[in-house]
């Protein structure tokens, strides 16, 4: 695995609607699979539609079997795409929301696509909101053979930091750490000087950048990493910084509730190929 040290157990967990643009964030998941030695698990919800106490029998077996069905083809179609591990299909009753999100807490990342336009209250928002995993949203898997990681000079991008060096190692690409650093409403009252030198500002950030990726170049010393301190908003940079992307990681500090912070909302919102938001949490 190029070097890539990981005691996490559990598979790839892919949400798979048996439609034809899940193609794409079927790809993903398989070379996520192959790439970490794990097994791909696809994951189809069934949801009855109707009250509890309106029972079919018959009715909800059709449902059943026509998940089992598709789950099958499903399996068929991963390794018509090049799935060379163990391939699994799961049927889980219930809203996709909340079955992909119980499900996730065994496996060690969640793979869903996404149209191209999300909704603001889409469910690929939830659930990115929601999982105690890292969720790659796929839109487009093509791109720039290069990882970006969004930084904050806080522990709380820690976790997305080692997830991105650790998919670039995978990977083979380069990691670029992009740290846009002017937000000054967003600071402790005793930061607020830096902001009038704009000098020391740029030191004091560098350092901050410096240190937050230290452990990522001790950890793997073949790894292209990069750092951009930018002067600017971190929503503006992290816009352009998607478009330069093969994969953007960014951090959540969310307590697990939807919605996203602001930020990253509007840059999954925003971006054209795959975004992984990675926790600063776990259950």
């Amino acid at each position: 695995m190029k070097g890539v040290e990981s005691d996490e157990q559990g598979h790839v967990l892919f949400g798979y609607d048996g439609t034809a643009e899940n193609d794409t964030a079927l790809r993903w998941a398989i070379e996520e699979a192959r790439l970490r030695g794990l097994d791909l698990v696809m994951c189809h919800c069934w949801h009855w539609p109707y009250p509890e106490e309106y029972e079919d029998p018959h009715g909800e077996a059709v449902m059943r079997r026509v998940g089992e069905n598709l789950l099958e083809c499903g399996t068929r179609r991963a390794r018509e795409l090049g799935a060379t591990g163990a391939v699994r299909g799961r049927l889980v009753r219930g809203p996709s929301r909340g079955a992909l999100l119980r499900e996730s807490r065994e496996a060690q990342l969640l793979v869903i696509g996404a149209p191209e336009r999300l909704d603001e209250g889409a469910g690929v928002l939830e659930l990115a909101a929601g999982a105690s995993r890292p969720v790659i949203v796929v839109k487009d898997g093509t791109g720039p053979r290069r990882v970006v990681a969004g930084a904050d000079g806080t522990t709380w991008c820690d976790p997305a930091l080692g997830f991105a060096a650790a998919e670039a190692a995978l990977r083979g690409w380069e990691l670029r750490v992009v740290y846009a650093c002017w937000e000054p409403a967003a600071v402790d009252a005793d930061e607020l000087g830096l902001f009038h030198d704009r000098e020391l500002l740029e030191k004091t950030r560098a350092a901050e950048l410096e240190a937050a990726v230290a452990p990522w170049r001790q950890r793997y010393p073949g790894l292209d990493i990069r750092v951009s301190l930018l002067l600017e908003r971190p929503l503006a940079a992290l816009f352009d910084a998607a478009d330069d992307a093969g994969l953007l990681v960014l951090g959540d500090r969310g307590a697990g509730i939807a919605p996203l912070g602001s930020t990253s909302t509007a840059v999954l919102r925003h971006a054209r190929r795959a975004v992984a938001i990675v926790p600063a949490r776990r259950d």
